[in-house]
């Protein structure tokens, strides 16, 4: 008889981990994935998107477990449609927000603001950056002011700019008690994103491993950029994407192909072969 995995939670980033550079899915993955969770793995993805964004990725494999998004700010059950769980920006986060906004308006003329919720994003400073992010994950959204926005449910905030502008604004964080009362992660050149304060991808890992009954040491979780960082460094099994920045590789106990090569099946073929228990238990 085949072994079975339900001991196991793997989950896996979206872009450049899941699917390839051309954000396709490698037929590779497809099948590892069914494999895995045939055999009673517990697989899901954890994303920055919001819920509808990651439908489309979420229906084109065999996950069967809630997904993790908003870069850990909430689990969502796809069956049910519901948020299982939610961590939300306080009374300090909104303030800054609107401190740039008002008191650094010229200073940060260009940068462009979006407010998360479930499934839904305000975007309260409109620009090239903010409407093109909104337009491509085909996120429901408006354009307001932040005194039309809801206080309760600020799930993550996004500040999109030029990568001058992004460094001003990690300049101004840095001199403001703001750092010590929301996480800020820098998520590409040209973005900052703000969430509750102790809030990841790993937290929300961790929390639907806690709800699964599955211990940490059979959480993975594979990735392949500095956004994962902090997913990478709380679960058990840490894994990368052959092409990740080294100092990624440097903090994996997997490190598996380029995600062009099917890396997500690398890290699952792994598991299921019986080595990461083998290496585990050694």
């Amino acid at each position: 008889m085949d072994n079975t995995f339900e001991n196991w939670l793997v989950v896996s980033d979206i872009d450049g981990t899941l699917n390839n550079k051309i954000r396709r899915l490698p037929k590779r993955n497809y099948d590892a994935i069914k494999e895995f969770t045939e055999k009673g793995g517990n697989f899901t993805l954890a994303s920055g998107r919001l819920t509808s964004s990651l439908k489309r990725n979420y229906n084109r494999i065999t996950p069967n477990q809630p997904a993790i998004v908003l870069n850990g700010a909430g689990i969502y059950d796809f069956n049910k449609k519901e948020m299982l769980w939610r961590s939300t920006i306080g009374e300090a986060g909104q303030e800054f927000v609107r401190t740039v906004l008002c008191e650094y308006s010229k200073a940060f003329k260009s940068l462009d603001i979006g407010i998360y919720f479930d499934d839904y994003v305000y975007i309260v400073k409109n620009g090239f950056f903010g409407k093109g992010t909104v337009l491509i994950d085909k996120a429901h959204y408006e354009v307001t002011n932040i005194d039309a926005v809801p206080i309760e449910g600020w799930m993550k905030v996004i500040f999109w700019g030029l990568p001058q502008t992004i460094n001003s604004l990690r300049r101004l964080i840095d001199r403001s008690e703001i750092r010590h009362q929301v996480n800020f992660m820098a998520s590409s050149l040209y973005t900052m994103e703000m969430l509750a304060k102790g809030t990841h991808k790993g937290v929300g890992i961790m929390r639907l491993a806690e709800m699964l009954g599955i211990e940490k040491s059979h959480v993975a979780a594979i990735g392949d950029y500095y956004n994962d960082w902090d997913m990478l460094k709380t679960v058990g099994l840490p894994a990368c994407a052959g092409q990740a920045p080294k100092p990624i590789h440097d903090i994996c106990k997997f490190e598996a192909c380029h995600c062009n090569d099917g890396c997500v099946a690398d890290l699952l073929e792994y598991i299921m072969s019986g080595r990461a228990e083998e290496e585990m238990n050694n």
